[in-house]
């Protein structure tokens, strides 16, 4: 059985923390002995906390887990509780500056979706992705 884990790391509601959350996921996963999977994680990390803190006004969090199955789980939870907008063929955004992240999720990762929660106090919701250990 894999070791399981989980962390959250709480952010503020600025641009500069999605950098904090892409350092820090590199940082966990290679101190599990993950490398293989931080430019992927990476990635979908800065798209979904990039979009937690554009689209909201409250703070966020980003949370990252292994589960005993050995999936690693990436959330980014924010306070609008309302589902996001359903991802597009990447073949439609590629050239676009915006609306490409749940695209890049949706290609990239083994399963997404998004599920109502609550932290700080608010009403929100995590969207999330896991990604399977090779």
């Amino acid at each position: 059985m894999p070791e399981t884990w989980d962390y959250t790391l709480y952010i503020p509601n600025d641009p500069r923390a999605v950098t904090v959350c892409r350092r820090t996921l590199r940082l966990i996963l290679t101190l599990h002995g993950l490398t293989g999977l931080v430019d992927t994680a990476e990635l979908l990390a800065t798209e979904l906390v990039s979009n937690a803190v554009r689209h909201t006004k409250g703070p966020a969090a980003l949370r990252v887990r292994r589960s005993p199955e050995g999936m690693v789980w990436i959330g980014a939870w924010d306070t609008d509780p309302a589902p996001p907008d359903p991802p597009r063929p990447l073949e439609q955004v590629i050239e676009l500056e915006e609306g490409r992240g749940l695209g890049l999720v949706m290609a990239c990762a083994e399963l997404w979706g998004w599920q109502p929660s609550a932290r700080f106090g608010d009403r929100g919701k995590y969207v999330w992705c896991e990604l399977g250990v090779a």
